[in-house]
């Protein structure tokens, strides 16, 4: 069964079908195969993976984020970052890393983050002598780092995967993204040392001042959203539905950069994306259940027990699959698919969950950009105007240092623990 389901996949996926198609295809040519089960399983399956009350803040935060990018709120934190380390050699790559952190601390979604971010300050950066390929390389790298920022949708389904707080994922992602963040921030400065890159000129503390000002709307969502989930008033959930009215009235009221007119086109976007999220989760759920029913979780275990793995070797080995599948798979595919089978080899190696969660979500970040597949890095390539070939050679040092940081996470879990215990989460 599994077998015929990972060549019909293949064979999709070399005729360029969708992966979501190629997954569900794969799906149904396997249980058909077996003769076991009977094929009403697929839609059971389906059903049960998106039945689910914490999910609903999927489609809210990307509405949010939809309706931040289309809001001006992401030109204004970029201001905002530049003001703040635009005096450094490479200051306008560290602005962007700074952006992306707060900005992907908002939207939720990391194709909302690298599409905002990178429309802003792509343009001006390649004004300020930055190459094509490397200004869309740092915003890749901040967009990757982004995702362990929260709110962030791949924590919110796999807290429903692995019955792991929300909250507790949201608050142990902070962290373990200031590493990431550090790790591109010093190739960055040493990349503008060896190319010339002049600083910007220094702000006087009345710009600072200004800067601050503008974005002290924006910066007020964060603080709603985690304030509320920290201080147990509301959900990720309710957080979502919050995240969506502050972001409409932001965009119609405060800063009338949405129109009413625009409104419906900007809901079609939510929701074709959540469409498109939803339908990946579901049909990976089919696979994910051959896989439990083919008891690949303990051929896994078995294989580790015999190499001698421990914790440490393990989340290597995991987050290097995840890399590799988060870009082929476009990352939530993967994560649907390979976690619940990870899940019983987790806990027989008492691996904290939280800790394994945030590695994976890392992991599928990095993913999500590697070149030169990686569905978010094609996403920024288009921004720009340049072909993925450009980018490649120019993103690898930012691939390296993104898996650095990741390594450090890996190796000192109390980088992601630490925030969770002192909030009791």
């Amino acid at each position: 069964m599994i077998t015929v389901a990972i060549l019909v996949f293949l064979v999709l996926m070399l005729l360029g079908v969708p992966v979501a198609f190629a997954i569900g295809a794969a799906g149904l040519a396997g249980l058909a195969w077996s003769g076991e089960f009977p094929l009403i399983i697929i839609m059971q399956q389906i059903h049960q993976s998106v039945d689910s009350f914490v999910l609903l803040a999927i489609p809210l935060f990307i509405f949010a984020g939809m309706l931040m990018e289309t809001g001006g709120i992401a030109a204004r934190l970029v201001h905002l970052a530049q003001a703040l380390v635009g005096w450094i050699r490479g200051g306008l790559a560290m602005a962007v890393v700074i952006a992306e952190y707060i900005f992907s601390g908002i939207s939720g979604s990391t194709i909302a983050d690298v599409s905002a971010i990178g429309a802003t300050v792509i343009p001006p950066m390649m004004r300020a002598g930055y190459r094509p390929g490397q200004a869309v390389s740092i915003v890749a790298a901040a967009s990757a780092m982004g995702i362990l920022v929260p709110p962030c949708i791949l924590m919110i389904v796999l807290g429903s995967i692995a019955n792991v707080s929300v909250a507790a994922l949201f608050v142990g992602g902070f962290i373990p993204a200031i590493v990431l963040a550090a790790a591109i921030m010093a190739y960055i400065y040493y990349d503008a040392r060896r190319g010339g890159l002049a600083p910007a000129l220094r702000l006087s503390f009345s710009d600072l001042f200004d800067s601050f000002r503008k974005a002290i709307i924006p910066l007020g969502l964060p603080a709603i959203i985690f304030g509320g989930i920290l201080g147990g008033v509301m959900t990720p959930t309710e957080a979502a539905s919050l995240a969506v009215l502050y972001a409409a009235i932001v965009g119609l009221f405060v800063y009338l950069e949405i129109k009413w007119r625009d409104l419906p086109a900007i809901m079609a976007r939510s929701a074709v994306v959540t469409a498109t999220v939803c339908f990946l989760l579901a049909v990976a759920a089919v696979i994910a259940w051959m896989l439990a029913v083919a008891q690949v979780p303990a051929a896994i275990l078995s294989a580790m027990q015999a190499i001698s793995a421990g914790p440490i070797t393990f989340l290597i080995l995991t987050a290097a699959l995840f890399i590799v599948l988060g870009a082929v798979l476009e990352g939530l595919p993967a994560v649907v698919i390979l976690v619940p089978t990870f899940l019983p080899v987790v806990k027989q190696m008492n691996i904290d969950l939280i800790h394994y969660s945030i590695v994976v979500t890392a992991a599928t970040g990095i993913g999500l950009f590697l070149p030169p597949i990686g569905v978010g890095l094609f996403i920024a390539c288009g921004i720009a105007g340049i072909t993925i070939d450009r980018v490649t050679r120019e993103m690898m040092p930012y691939v390296t240092m993104l898996s650095f940081g990741l390594l450090l996470v890996i190796a000192f879990p109390w980088l992601t623990l630490v925030l969770p215990r002192v909030f009791g989460l």
